[in-house]
């Protein structure tokens, strides 16, 4: 049985976080211009007076247009039905999260990014009742990194779909994924809840004709319940929306200006700030059948890459008007694209993700769009109750998990030896005795000043080597001890990274079945911003 959260410790305190996004966090305020609101739940306040007065009606039919063709041929519940329909009026909004099209959902994150987005829906409804809000999941349908989305990780073994991939994702056929199917059901076992997970893989990816069908089926099966929309963007309709916003970008390429302007802002506000994109002079690319590739212009020629592909401004301008979807905005205008559609008030995503939102708020900006509220989602260390019952024996914190291993071995030696492991005390001394030392050399000549500190620091490396002898020598006489240790925090981080980066929600589904996504709902806390850490 899934219980309370045991613990929720700072995101800072992880050491898996960037500077960043633990400044954001922290509300430093040399970050304030690159972000509108701080993610509170008074704040959404002004940014729905905000969002209110750019989102047209037109758009919202045709959004909820798009959407109900979209969903023609799904199982969809009367929670999803609803939102949808809510999405035509003027007091409804969006909460959005984006992920790729990851095989059986990727790393386990993908839970934590939608329930995110379905509890903060949840919060927002309760504290401003006469508006309606939406979580949605925007299916990333239009990358073309297929090397990155073709595996999933699971017992600590790649299960991966080989393939040849052109032209973006969500339109490929999902030839090859009957021996995934039957690599993964031999592995699995077949108890009730592998049965169950063999069928969601199987409805799928085995009974979907493309893989944006078999995710929208995947994610509405697993969340349909808390009434999430799933939008795929790749639409000529919601495309002729952002026609506009395209054309300032081929003709002025003022993206590219102002995004290089903040590149160069936050890299001063701290140089231990990671740069995570940067743009080109045109953010798009042309994307037909097989084919995504660059736009680019030389000399008033615009040229698709890799291609024999060319037109004038005034021919691309009219293809951009008769042909909209053929379009596909890059990771630059992908959130202004997002924005311009929806009636959304708050993305969400991992540190990586809103790293580069930060970049953006002033191309926002120049082309008068509200930039959304950005939140940091749900992270989460899952162990099971043997696992704590363990760790309370080895006296092992939740905050002592996070530490580097070697460290937490060095500590808990310590910790646990019986004799004084450190030889402060012994160097303090020592160096009370070079004091007086020192100050007889300097009534003499410099030579001799310089062998006493040459001595001094002879004698402490002496003593700092005798003390790595000690310590390995306390290692080898605790070595059951610092192995459990050892053996906990790889189970809890494999790879040496964050479980929910590393596992697939198989895995943990395998053990809880259908219990696990209303547990993890009614467990996290969106606005919370802290790292959780549940038992099991």
């Amino acid at each position: 049985m899934l219980t309370m959260p045991t613990d929720c410790i700072a995101f800072r305190d992880t050491n898996y976080f960037s500077s960043l996004i633990c400044d954001y966090l922290d509300e430093k305020p040399e970050l304030q211009p690159f972000y509108n609101r701080f993610p509170t739940i008074d704040n959404f306040e002004a940014q729905i007076e905000e969002k209110k007065l750019s989102v047209r009606a037109e758009s919202r039919t045709i959004l909820v247009k798009s959407l109900q063709k979209q969903y023609r041929n799904v199982n969809t519940s009367e929670a999803t039905l609803s939102n949808i329909e809510a999405l035509s009026k003027e007091n409804s909004y969006t909460i959005t999260t984006g992920h790729q099209l990851n095989l059986f959902t990727g790393p386990l994150y993908f839970l934590y990014k939608i329930i995110s987005a379905i509890n903060l829906s949840r919060e927002l409804k309760s504290k401003y009742p006469k508006n309606e809000f939406v979580p949605v999941y925007w299916m990333a349908t239009e990358d073309h990194d297929f090397e990155e989305i073709n595996y999933f990780n699971f017992d600590g073994k790649k299960v991966k779909w080989d393939r040849h991939s052109s032209g973006a994702v969500g339109e490929l056929d999902l030839v090859g994924l009957d021996e995934v199917f039957n690599a993964f059901s031999n592995v699995i076992g077949n108890s009730s809840n592998a049965n169950e997970l063999k069928g969601l893989f199987k409805s799928a990816y085995l009974e979907h004709n493309n893989l944006a069908d078999a995710t929208r089926y995947l994610a509405n099966e697993l969340f349909k319940d808390y009434g999430l929309v799933i939008i795929n963007a790749n639409d000529k309709d919601l495309k002729r929306l952002f026609v506009p916003f395209a054309e300032e970008e081929l003709v002025k390429q003022t993206s590219y200006n102002v995004v290089s302007k903040t590149n160069v802002l936050l890299n001063e506000v701290s140089d231990k700030y990671k740069i995570q994109v940067n743009p080109r002079e045109i953010n798009l690319f042309y994307i037909t059948e097989g084919l995504r590739e660059r736009i680019v212009e030389v000399d008033g020629i615009y040229k698709v890459l890799n291609s024999e592909i060319i037109w004038s401004l005034s021919e691309i301008k009219k293809l951009l008007s008769e042909y909209p979807e053929r379009f596909s905005p890059n990771v630059i205008l992908r959130p202004l694209y997002q924005e311009v559609i929806l009636p959304n008030l708050c993305y969400i995503g991992g540190g990586g993700e809103l790293a580069y939102w930060f970049q953006l708020k002033t191309n926002f900006e120049a082309v008068n769009v509200p930039f959304p509220i950005l939140l940091l989602r749900n992270s989460v260390l899952i162990k099971t109750e043997k696992q704590s019952e363990k760790l309370t024996k080895l006296n092992v914190s939740d905050e002592e998990l996070f530490m580097k291993q070697e460290d937490l071995i060095v500590e808990k030696v310590k910790e646990l030896s019986e004799i004084k492991i450190d030889f402060i005390e012994q160097k303090e001394h020592l160096k009370k005795q070079f004091e007086d030392l020192h100050k007889l050399a300097k009534q003499t000549d410099k030579s001799f000043l310089g062998a006493v500190g040459a001595q001094e620091r002879k004698q402490i490396k002496g003593l700092e080597h005798l003390e790595k002898r000690l310590l390995k020598a306390q290692k080898r006489k605790l070595k059951d001890h610092t192995n459990r240790i050892t053996e906990l925090q790889d189970q809890l981080f494999p790879g040496k990274s964050l479980q929910e980066r590393n596992l697939n929600f198989s895995e943990v589904y395998l053990e809880y079945g259908t219990e696990l996504v209303p547990k993890l709902i009614s467990e996290l806390e969106p606005l919370k911003l802290q790292f959780s850490i549940l038992e099991l």
